[in-house]
């Protein structure tokens, strides 16, 4: 996760950065990133935007309640958890859409840039680690 956690309404707000009609260099977007985590709207379109994220670690797990959200990766790999145990992981080329209310976190395997598409504003919530945890055995008693 980013060493400074961000809020939901912190996500939410994120600015965009290019106007319509502007071209944007994604890779040179990408590439001019030096720290560990970045995610950035990069364009509106409609009620929605094109996020580009850099990642070279996980991002905590959390839900947006009212958003589809579609991931392509650019470059690396993207591991994406979900509560009930899957993991999918995609390489440059590959997307897939999470539906709205589905808690998954993204894990980079290495240094890794998405292209996100979602509501603009989408409500962030954050939860604690919903997947099973293995029970553990009780130690005998010591005599």
């Amino acid at each position: 996760m980013p060493n400074q956690p961000i809020s939901g309404e912190q996500y939410a707000a994120e600015p965009v950065r290019f106007p319509v009609l502007e071209v944007v260099d994604l890779a040179a977007e990408a590439a001019a990133v030096a720290e560990p985590y970045r995610n950035m709207v990069i364009q509106r379109v409609n009620d929605h935007c094109l996020r580009l994220s850099v990642l070279n670690e996980a991002f905590g797990w959390h839900h947006h309640p009212t958003s589809d959200e579609l991931f392509l990766v650019f470059e690396g790999c993207l591991a994406l958890d979900l509560a009930d145990g899957r993991e999918l992981r995609l390489r440059p080329g590959e997307a897939v859409t999470v539906p709205a209310g589905t808690v998954h976190r993204t894990r980079a395997l290495g240094r890794t840039v998405t292209l996100t598409f979602e509501e603009l504003a989408a409500a962030t919530v954050f939860v604690a680690d919903p997947r099973p945890q293995p029970l553990r055995e009780e130690s005998p008693p010591v005599d």
